[in-house]
């Protein structure tokens, strides 16, 4: 059976030295983590935005912003979910005085007033909060990639010098006798190293780079859908309307004191006018 290698990377295989198969190993190692991250990472966001689509749909086909909420089903894979029930838990807070909904929510949620805009300040922080946690989420584990893109090339190189310099100590030792052909395993085995390398960094790159653009997109939307539900939110439960109590006047105030400097006397400071006669 044809092997699928090339003849050159299956040459300098077999006379492979020590420290080729360690780095060689040390790739693998890096390979095999880089793409079970990859993996795992694309399943979970087609799982996430798959989630928060449907939890989109029975939000805006909701009859009430605090309706879902109220039916306790969790999402458990939808970012879009847990930044509205971070929002629901602060708002239901500061309507009810309670932050999980209970046998008599709907009840007491007709008879609940309106919020000022300072509390609905602090929902929109619980939501910001809640967006930052899930972006948080869907970055995780992609440091691996990362440090595999970046360092397998570096490895090679490595490998490609530590050949290198056991190449001119053969070539050293073996003085005007030696050939091509002694000189070739040497120098086969350090180019392995770098094609490995590259194999190694080159799909992690370009994995990397789609990964990052999907996750990028999703942090988007997710501050989206928090702007969504705030406006939602703002527009329902927040009164806007202009307290009766009136300012204080500048005169009720009174003037400001201005403490005295040491040093200086309790005379009046001259007039601009009576200034400029005196530098006259």
């Amino acid at each position: 059976m044809e092997s699928f290698i090339s003849p050159g990377l299956q040459y300098g295989l077999e006379h492979s030295t020590l420290t080729c198969w360690i780095i060689c190993g040390i790739l693998a190692l890096f390979s095999v983590t880089s793409w079970a991250v990859i993996l795992s990472k694309h399943f979970l966001l087609s799982r996430v935005h798959k989630a928060n689509l449907s939890f989109l749909r029975e939000y805006r086909e909701s009859n009430h912003a605090l309706e879902l909420y109220q039916q306790r089903e969790p999402h458990e894979f939808s970012s879009f979910y847990h930044i509205y029930h971070a929002a629901c838990r602060e708002m239901s807070w500061y309507l009810l005085g309670e932050d999980e909904p209970g046998t008599t929510f709907a009840a007491r949620l007709q008879g609940a007033g309106r919020i000022t805009p300072s509390q609905m300040s602090a929902v929109q922080v619980a939501m910001e909060r809640s967006v930052a946690e899930a972006a948080l989420r869907l970055e995780a584990r992609m440091g691996w990639v990362a440090t595999t893109l970046s360092s397998a090339p570096f490895l090679g190189l490595l490998g490609t010098v530590w050949g290198i310099l056991d190449t001119f100590s053969t070539l050293t030792s073996a003085g005007s006798t030696a050939t091509l052909a002694t000189l070739a395993p040497g120098i086969t085995t350090a180019l392995v190293t770098t094609v490995l390398g590259l194999l190694v960094a080159i799909p992690s790159m370009v994995c990397y780079n789609a990964l990052v653009n999907r996750i990028r997109g999703m942090v988007v939307r997710l501050d989206n859908f928090a702007s969504e539900l705030n406006a939602g939110f703002d527009r329902t439960f927040v009164d806007h309307r202009f307290s009766n109590e009136a300012l204080p006047s500048m005169s009720a105030l009174g003037s400001p004191s201005m403490p005295a400097f040491a040093g200086t006397s309790s005379s009046p400071l001259p007039s601009p006018k009576h200034a400029v006669h005196a530098r006259a």
